[in-house]
């Protein structure tokens, strides 16, 4: 197991010039050119960053930087503009930090339910203990600042009241908090691990309700 933080010095300002500079020129030649720079400002600082962290909540998964372009539309773009990294605890469901030309984001809970994970965690929402201990968790995190984000129906999922009290929860097809630490000068100090370690804690009760209820 990694030691906690020794190697972790920030993100230096190169992470941030080299993401504005991809997105105006995200081409192969580019990537070629400047792939030093990607694993120097980028790639070190964050495999540094998420060893310091994986004491306490596990090992990171810290994401290729090339676009799967097969399915998508635009093909021109081959390479990812941002670098995150995710620990899981359940499927699709952990926490996540990420570097991109908007700065440090971190976050955490369930980005994608499986069709049977779905069904378990509408069915959680609308018990009558589970789904308001929810709701407090959720509410405790939006007080300390933290966004409610996910994938939602326009409409009621099918087979629920559309006057549940708790109909917005319902209408998650994803559930996550985040929060954006953006351009603070912490990003570029080892004291962002006591940031990100912060906000994964904050996050904690939530992602542990999802793979708690949201079994299939």
């Amino acid at each position: 197991m990694a030691s906690p933080s020794a190697a972790f010095e920030g993100f230096p300002v190169a992470a941030l010039d080299f993401y504005d500079d991809l997105e105006v020129d995200n081409t192969k030649s580019f990537w070629e050119a400047h792939k030093h720079v990607y694993q120097e400002s980028v790639l070190a600082p964050m495999k540094a960053l998420t060893a310091a962290l994986e004491p306490e909540f596990g090992t990171a998964k810290i994401f290729r930087p090339y676009r799967d372009v097969r399915f998508a539309k635009d093909k021109t773009a081959l390479y990812k503009a941002h670098q995150g990294a995710f620990v899981a605890v359940a499927p699709e469901t952990g926490y996540y930090v990420e570097v991109s030309p908007r700065g440090v984001r971190t976050g955490g809970g369930c980005y994608w339910f499986a069709p049977d994970r779905l069904a378990a965690f509408r069915e959680a929402i609308v018990h009558e203990h589970y789904g308001a201990d929810l709701e407090r968790r959720l509410a405790t995190a939006t007080r300390k600042g933290y966004e409610i984000g996910g994938e939602k129906l326009k409409t009621k999922p099918r087979g629920y009241d559309a006057d549940h009290p708790r109909i917005d929860l319902l209408r998650h097809k994803s559930l996550t908090l985040g929060r954006s630490l953006g351009f603070e000068p912490v990003i570029h100090t080892a004291a962002l691990v006591d940031e990100v370690r912060r906000d994964w804690r904050a996050i904690r009760p939530v992602s542990e309700w999802i793979a708690e209820h949201a079994q299939a």
